[in-house]
């Protein structure tokens, strides 16, 4: 398969995670996730697996192999980042001390993936596993995230023989910065019908702003090197919106790639919220719901490329993916370790676009169509 299709499958992949994670999980709250990161941990899980289980991942995932996502990843991570520009994803293993690992898969895991590979002991030390996993973590995310695992999970530790973790990191500064001096105070509509009094930044220049029957889309760039790198914003006009949106989005497949401006228009009165928060979920709960049972079930097929030989193979499956990611936004950029009423566009020859209700948004490398990153604010006061 042709490595831009396949990205755009991948996509249609991601919103549904999105969406899965949104209704079930968030609990109406902020959301912020990447997806690219969970895949291509899912891939790496792939790589471990019996036939049975790699191609229920594959077949998940919408990918014909491995390789593909590896070889995007290969495109948009950069050892030469400045501090403009810099994207960083973090892998690691930690495994009980009853099992090793086949060697042929630590190399992968070395070799292919930088990760960091322990034999720890879930049962009668959790909680050294658990300031282990944390450093790890804060390490790999400039200090942003500093706590993955808690000692609430203590127990859970304890029964665990297979933990798998992934941070990313990433910061980009605005290709055209807004002016801190126009950042201004003004109402957020949340879904209950009150409002949160929270800092919006705007700027005079002209924006990425495309508009449709029921959504107006805000690209805004970040500085460019060879790789270029946008968040979007995806704006009902109806203050409640938000919902039928992701649904729409869902329903039609490569609505992300079908919605992307092009131009720089001419803007009204134009406002986007700063926020900062960060998320946590526990994903192979979520995959699990989402019908992908292999590998981490007893019985769901067995990680026989992971283990060596001299372990117990058919009792080994995955039991936990822990996923955390943080995102601030504000006039200089992002950095992540992850409008008022309505109108008829029509009547309009300068367009608003006030993002003062929820939306969703992405971070999304256009080269290559990846998406970093995906999420909804629906409260940008909450932290």
């Amino acid at each position: 398969m042709e490595l831009g299709k396949s990205i755009v499958k991948q996509n249609d992949a991601v919103v549904r995670l999105a969406k899965h994670v949104i209704t079930t999980v968030s609990n109406g709250s902020n959301v912020v996730f990447s997806p690219t990161s969970i895949n291509v941990l899912l891939s790496l899980i792939a790589e471990g697996s019996s036939h049975v289980s790699k191609e229920n991942i594959l077949s998940f995932l919408m990918l014909p192999s491995t390789d593909h996502l590896n070889e995007v990843l290969a495109q948009i991570a950069d050892r030469s980042e400045t501090s403009d520009l810099r994207l960083y994803a973090a892998y690691g293993a930690w495994i009980d001390k009853s099992f090793s690992f086949k060697p042929s898969f630590k190399e992968i895991l070395e070799n292919s993936y930088n990760a960091k590979c322990s034999h720890v002991d879930f049962n009668t030390k959790p909680a050294e596993v658990i300031d282990e996993v944390n450093t790890w973590a804060e390490v790999n995310t400039n200090g942003l995230i500093k706590e993955v695992l808690t000692y609430d999970s203590v127990a859970d530790i304890r029964s665990s023989s297979l933990v798998l973790a992934n941070v990313v990191y990433f910061k980009g500064a605005w290709s055209k910065k807004f002016d801190s001096k126009l950042t201004e105070n003004i109402d957020f509509h949340l879904h209950d019908g009150t409002s949160v009094h929270v800092p919006f930044m705007t700027n005079r220049k002209k924006q990425y702003l495309e508009e449709y029957e029921d959504l107006q889309v805000l690209r805004i760039p970040y500085v460019e090197d060879h790789r270029q790198f946008s968040m979007y914003i995806y704006l009902p006009y109806e203050k409640d919106g938000l919902p039928a949106l992701l649904e729409k989005i869902v329903s039609e497949p490569g609505f992300l790639d079908n919605h992307i401006p092009l131009e720089r228009v001419k803007v009204g009165y134009f406002r986007v919220p700063k926020f900062s928060f960060s998320y946590d979920f526990e994903a192979s709960g979520v995959l699990k719901d989402m019908g992908l049972t292999s590998p981490f079930t007893p019985g769901g097929g067995s990680l026989t490329e992971m283990v060596d030989s001299d372990s117990n193979r058919e009792n080994l499956y995955v039991s936990e993916i822990l996923h955390k990611s943080c995102i601030v936004v504000d006039e200089e950029g992002t950095e992540a370790a992850a409008a008022s009423g309505i109108r008829d566009a029509l009547l309009c020859e300068v367009p608003d676009f006030v993002a003062d209700h929820p939306f969703l948004f992405t971070v999304r490398e256009d080269k290559t169509g990846v998406i970093l990153f995906m999420g909804q604010i629906l409260d940008p006061s909450k932290h």
